[in-house]
């Protein structure tokens, strides 16, 4: 049965689900979890959950290779009616996944030991960004 995760974000910045994701996946033995962000302006990443400058470096390049609208290098957008940060959240989301697929073992997501489960906001302003999940039984 698919389930939806609800993430408050507060503004650009990657926000760690793993917690919420074992805690659905526990106890559903071995297969597959496929993840779907369910908005256009946000991503999915595995990344390293160790170091908070990971993120803070993470956010800073993606500030730098996609700047907001009002950034002279990025007049050549149109779509600029709901905000600077939109079109670029959508470029962002457009080059950076929007769905993962994780092996599951024993009922839990086989990551690496430093890894952990992002959605990665690009909005200026909070949102209730929401990511469909599916868990696929196999050998």
């Amino acid at each position: 049965m698919p389930v939806v995760f609800e993430i408050e974000t507060g503004g650009p910045g990657l926000y760690e689900f793993t917690d919420q994701l074992c805690d659905w996946l526990s106890g559903r033995g071995n297969g597959v979890a496929c993840l779907m962000v369910q908005h256009t302006s946000a991503s999915l990443l595995i990344q390293e959950n160790a170091d908070p400058d990971v993120q803070v470096d993470l956010r800073a390049f993606f500030e730098r290779f996609v700047p907001r609208a009002t950034d002279p290098s990025m007049g050549y957008l149109r779509h600029t009616a709901e905000g600077a940060d939109d079109m670029p959240a959508h470029i962002k989301a457009s080059v950076l996944p929007v769905s993962l697929s994780i092996p599951v073992r024993d009922g839990r997501p086989m990551l690496g030991t430093w890894q952990g489960i992002y959605l990665f906001e690009h909005r200026d302003r909070p949102h209730r960004r929401r990511v469909a999940a599916q868990f696929s039984v196999g050998g």
